[in-house]
């Protein structure tokens, strides 16, 4: 059967239509930020039960993180939907218990505490498997649960810096720039989000859970393509480009006359041939220092000033128009309100608008990726209140009394 892509186009209402493939599973997240509540977010997803333990009072530092609506940050409803959020008090034995109880009715625990915590409250593998032997327990962290770094602080903005990302952002001889977002934490969430259904597939078999080790830094690293490798075996040390690619050309960003950027890619030979009829040089494709990929690197700065002498004379919409009339890779530089529009975007439903009850409206958010034929992920509700699942959880799941419940949030354990 062929493949379609079962995403809902754009909610507005919760989406219920599937249970999602990993409906069923129980996911227990000791995470405060990023990197691991990114990672649940995947699973909340696609159907799991995340169980999300915050602080009494405090809740994620997230919540107060970028533009607010009230007290609750917008990114808050987008990164913490189809969660349901607890809250505990890990200082507290009572807490601690708690937890535990958890995790022994849990499938995966992640967490992205410093190395040990979760072994300074009582909380760690061996513990925990002795209370339930099928559960899976994903570190993340800045530098991994061993090794001489393994105790320092790390944020994704650091794993960034030594996984070789910073050194390669931005322009020769200026300053490193960032990427704009928290790129290294996300990176070590899908890597974690993969680990995690790696390990679960596992324990389904064998019937034994096991732990994980996500390092923020060896995520970044991962990612670097070709730089070790060409360090080991030609002793060459790539260099920051800014928008170009040290590779292959032409690939970079040129100026139009309204003003705006487009991004380029005129890698191979066929495409070459093709932008250079578009720019009205079709000569050049059989013209020394420009006939293969490895003469157009070594003449870039030229080539590049050849495609941009022409970009310059048309405003974006007509340099688009005439590359996807041609078949030539291109596309404008998006700000969130072309991306919120997009029609592709919306169509496959990577945009959406979601009913959002605390600000009384929608909000356009991300929606759920990828798209599944027989499975697809689903939007079920937007990040909750804090400790809003209390009740549900705790007398729901672990069959505490009402009272037993109330007492708790009096005595400030939950």
């Amino acid at each position: 059967m062929p493949y379609r892509d079962e995403r809902a186009p754009s909610p507005s209402t919760f989406d219920t239509r599937t249970p999602g493939a990993l409906a069923g599973v129980r996911v227990l997240e000791f995470g405060n930020l990023v990197a691991a509540p990114f990672a649940t977010r995947i699973m909340a997803d696609f159907g799991a039960e995340v169980i999300k333990i915050e602080a009494p009072g405090k809740g994620d530092p997230l919540r107060q993180w970028g533009e607010m609506h009230g007290d609750t940050s917008y990114w808050w409803f987008l990164h913490a939907r189809n969660k349901k959020s607890v809250t505990c008090n890990l200082r507290d034995p009572r807490g601690r218990d708690l937890a535990r109880c958890l995790a022994a009715v849990s499938d995966v625990v992640i967490e992205n505490f410093r190395p040990h915590q979760l072994a300074d409250w009582g909380l760690d593998f061996e513990t925990l498997h002795g209370l339930n032997p099928r559960v899976v327990v994903v570190h993340i962290s800045g530098y991994g649960q061993t090794g001489p770094y393994r105790d320092r602080p790390g944020f994704g903005s650091i794993a960034e810096a030594l996984g070789g990302l910073r050194y390669l952002s931005g322009e020769s001889g200026r300053p490193s720039v960032r990427v704009g977002i928290s790129i290294g934490d996300s990176i070590a969430g899908l890597y974690a989000t993969f680990a995690a259904v790696t390990a679960l597939r596992h324990a389904e078999e064998t019937g034994s859970g096991q732990e994980v080790d996500v390092a923020l830094t060896e995520s970044v690293l991962s990612l670097m393509e070709g730089v070790l490798v060409e360090y080991s075996g030609a002793g060459k040390v790539r260099q920051p480009m800014g928008s170009r690619l040290a590779t292959v050309a032409p690939s970079n960003t040129y100026p139009c006359a309204d003003g705006r950027w487009v991004v380029i890619g005129g890698n191979s030979e066929p495409i070459f041939r093709r932008l250079m009829a578009a720019v009205g040089r079709p000569e050049l494709a059989d013209t020394p220092g420009y006939r293969t990929n490895v003469e157009r690197v070594a003449n870039a700065d030229e080539l590049d000033e050849i495609i941009a002498s022409w970009t310059r004379l048309l405003p974006a919409k007509e340099v688009l128009a005439r590359l996807e009339q041609s078949n030539i890779p291109a596309g404008p530089i998006y700000t969130a309100v072309d991306i919120a529009r997009d029609p592709q975007y919306r169509d496959r439903g990577a945009v959406v608008d979601v009913r959002v009850p605390e600000i009384g409206g929608d909000l356009t958010m991300q929606g759920v990726l990828p798209g599944f034929s027989a499975t697809p992920g689903t939007i079920r509700w937007s990040g909750p209140a804090l400790g809003a699942h209390n009740v549900d959880v705790y007398h729901g799941l672990l069959g505490l009394a009402d009272s037993e419940v109330q007492s708790l949030r009096e005595q400030g354990v939950i």
